[in-house]
């Protein structure tokens, strides 16, 4: 077993995440919003990055990643995909609360 420090309250860093990127950003504006979301393209194509590299997938590099890198990326997708939620709207918490609600009444309450 690893040791693993507690995990930061999730959406209060969102929120402080949000703030210091909003004061840090380059492109504001739609433009701004737009790059925030296609960043998580960015991020998932890592994640893909990281698997290829796991299990040695590219004969001409081998073995480049570990699962652990796998992953911290798979972490940065969800913390990118809940800031573009964040910019979208400042009610991020709530509307990703109640779609997560609906996937689970979906998923977990219905047959099969």
């Amino acid at each position: 077993m690893s040791d693993h420090t507690p995990a930061p309250e999730l959406w209060s860093t969102i929120d402080a995440l949000s703030e210091w990127l909003d004061t840090n950003r380059p492109v504001e504006g739609r433009e701004g919003l737009l790059l925030r979301i296609l960043k998580l393209s960015e991020e998932v194509g890592e994640v893909s990055e990281a698997v290829i590299g796991a299990t040695g997938q590219n004969p001409r590099k081998g073995v480049t990643h570990t699962w652990g890198d796998v992953e911290a990326e798979l972490c940065d997708v969800v913390i990118t995909a809940l800031m573009a939620l964040r910019t979208l709207t400042p009610e991020a918490r709530e509307v990703f609360g109640g779609h997560l609600e609906r996937v689970r009444e979906r998923s977990l309450t219905s047959p099969g």
